[in-house]
C-alpha cells in the first residue's frame, strides 16, 4: 500500500515512482517498458511524463534503436534537471563529481592532500562551493564518503590519520544536518557516510547485490572495511558506525591497531599490510603508488594479503549467512591475483552446513567508483520523495516547458562523460 488516499496524493507517489524507475535503470528503458513495469495505464504514464518535463526533471529523446514507425522514447535527464555532487575523500586525495538523475558522472576534480583535515576537507569545501555557484538551483544535495566511521551529525575519525572526531561540515563550510531545517534533504546540508557503507549502498542499486536479501560487502584500500547488506540497504549500526569490519579480531594476530584495538584485521589486509609484508614505510595515507607497484610485482606479499582476507570472509559468512560476498577496491585484484589462495584458505574455515553451497565471492562491478556513486544516491534518496519533488516545484516555479535543443542532449549513463 503506497498510503495515497486522493487523486492527487496518487498522482505525487507515481511521479515518485517513476523517476526512481528513470534513476534505478540508468535511464535506459523506453517510455512503453516503464509504463509496464510500473503497472500504469498508458494515458497515466503520458501525462506523468509532460508534467515532469514541464517541472524540468525529465526529457524524451528517440530510442538509439527502433522499428518503423512512431519512434519509441527513452526518459531521461532534463538539460536544467537536478544534479547531485559527490565526493570520495580517501586517505591521500578526494574526487568530486555532478551526478544526474540516470546516475552518469561527471567529474569535475581531483586533488592530493597532505592527510590532515583542514588540508582534505578546506579545499573540498571550496569546490564544492564553487560548483553549487556555478550550477545554481539543479545541486539537490551533497553526498561525502569518508575513509573512516561516521558518528551523527558528520563527525569523523580516521584512526590511522589520527583524525579524531573531526567536524566535516564545519571544514567544508556546510551545516550540520541538525542545523538545518528538513534534515540531510535540504540542498545545502551534506549527507556524509563510510565510505564502505556508501560503496555497498552503490553495489545494492547498481552492481552485484542488486536483487540479494543478504549480502557482505567488503571495500579493501589502504585497510578494509566491511558492511552486511539487507534488503538493499547497509545495517548502519545504533549509532551509524556499522561498517567496520576491518576492526575485528580476524587476523589471528594480537598487534596493537591505531583504532585502539588488538589484532585487527586491517593489520592483514589492504595498502598497508602490502607494505608492511615487504618492509616498506606505510601509515598516514602515503604509499599507494608502492602498494599498487607491490600487487604487480610481489606475488609473495599479495597471496599472504589474499588469504587473510580469505579467512576473514569465512568468519563473516558464519556469522552472517550472506548469499553473495563482493569485494571492492584492492579486493578485486587481490581475487584475480590469488582468487585460488583466497579460497583455500576461506573454505576450510566455513562451516560444514555451509561447504556444500557457500556463498559466491565476486569483485565489483563498479570498480573504484562505488563509494562516489554510493554518496550520489544517498542524495537521490532524499531528493526522489514526494516532499523533495514538492520542494523542487516550489524553488522552480517558472521553470517552463520542455524545449531544450536536442543537440544538446544526450542520455544518463554510468559509462560516460560530458561537461555539466
Amino acid at each position: 500500500m503506497n498510503g495515497a488516499t486522493t487523486s492527487g496524493e496518487l498522482r505525487a507517489h507515481n511521479r515518485v515512482r517513476l523517476l526512481r524507475a528513470v534513476h534505478d535503470c540508468g535511464a535506459t528503458r523506453t517510455r512503453s517498458q516503464l509504463t509496464r513495469d510500473l503497472r500504469l495505464a498508458r494515458g497515466t504514464a503520458s501525462v506523468l511524463v509532460a508534467g515532469l518535463a514541464e517541472d524540468g526533471l525529465l526529457h524524451e529523446e528517440p530510442a538509439a534503436e527502433h522499428t518503423r514507425g512512431r519512434p519509441t522514447l527513452v526518459p531521461g535527464p532534463h538539460p536544467d534537471g537536478p544534479v547531485a555532487l559527490a565526493a570520495d575523500v580517501r586517505e591521500d586525495a578526494w574526487e568530486l563529481a555532478a551526478c544526474e538523475l540516470g546516475g552518469r558522472v561527471t567529474v569535475l576534480a581531483v586533488r592530493p592532500h597532505d592527510g590532515t583535515p583542514q588540508d582534505a576537507l578546506g579545499p573540498l569545501g571550496e569546490a564544492v562551493a564553487a560548483h553549487r555557484r556555478r550550477l545554481g538551483h539543479r545541486v539537490i544535495g551533497i553526498g561525502v564518503a569518508l575513509a573512516g566511521p561516521v558518528r551523527h551529525h558528520g563527525l569523523v575519525d580516521i584512526a590511522h590519520l589520527n583524525w579524531r572526531s573531526v567536524d566535516v561540515p564545519a571544514l567544508l563550510g556546510l551545516p550540520a544536518p541538525s542545523q538545518a531545517e528538513g534534515g540531510s534533504s535540504a540542498p545545502g546540508v551534506p549527507v556524509i557516510g563510510n565510505d564502505t557503507a556508501f560503496a555497498a549502498l552503490a553495489e545494492a542499486r547498481r552492481g552485484r547485490l542488486q536483487g540479494v536479501r543478504v549480502g557482505l560487502h567488503l571495500h579493501v584500500d589502504f585497510d578494509p572495511g566491511g558492511v552486511l547488506v539487507v534488503d538493499g540497504h547497509p545495517v548502519a549500526g545504533a549509532s551509524g558506525i556499522g561498517a567496520e569490519l576491518g576492526h575485528m579480531p580476524l587476523g589471528g594476530g594480537d598487534r596493537p591497531c591505531l583504532c585502539g584495538a588488538r589484532g585487527c584485521w586491517a593489520m592483514d589486509v589492504g595498502a598497508n599490510a602490502l607494505l608492511r609484508h615487504v618492509g616498506l614505510a606505510y601509515g598516514g595515507g602515503r604509499g599507494r603508488e608502492q602498494a599498487e607497484r607491490v600487487l604487480a610485482t610481489s606475488q609473495e606479499a599479495v597471496r599472504a594479503n589474499a588469504e587473510a582476507l580469505g579467512r576473514g570472509i569465512a568468519a563473516l559468512v558464519n556469522a552472517h549467512d550472506p548469499e553473495v560476498v563482493t569485494l571492492s577496491g584492492h579486493g578485486v585484484e587481490l581475487r584475480e591475483r590469488a582468487g585460488a589462495a583466497l579460497l583455500a584458505a576461506c573454505e576450510p574455515l566455513l562451516m560444514t552446513i555451509r561447504r556444500d553451497r557457500p556463498p559466491r565471492i565476486e569483485g565489483s562491478a563498479l570498480g573504484w567508483r562505488g563509494s562516489l556513486l554510493g554518496a550520489m544516491e544517498s542524495v537521490f534518496d532524499a531528493f526522489l520523495t514526494t516532499g523533495g519533488l514538492e520542494l523542487w516545484r516550489k524553488d522552480h516555479p517558472d521553470q517552463g516547458r520542455d524545449t531544450p535543443d536536442r543537440q544538446s542532449v544526450t542520455h544518463s549513463t554510468l559509462g560516460g562523460e560530458r561537461p555539466l
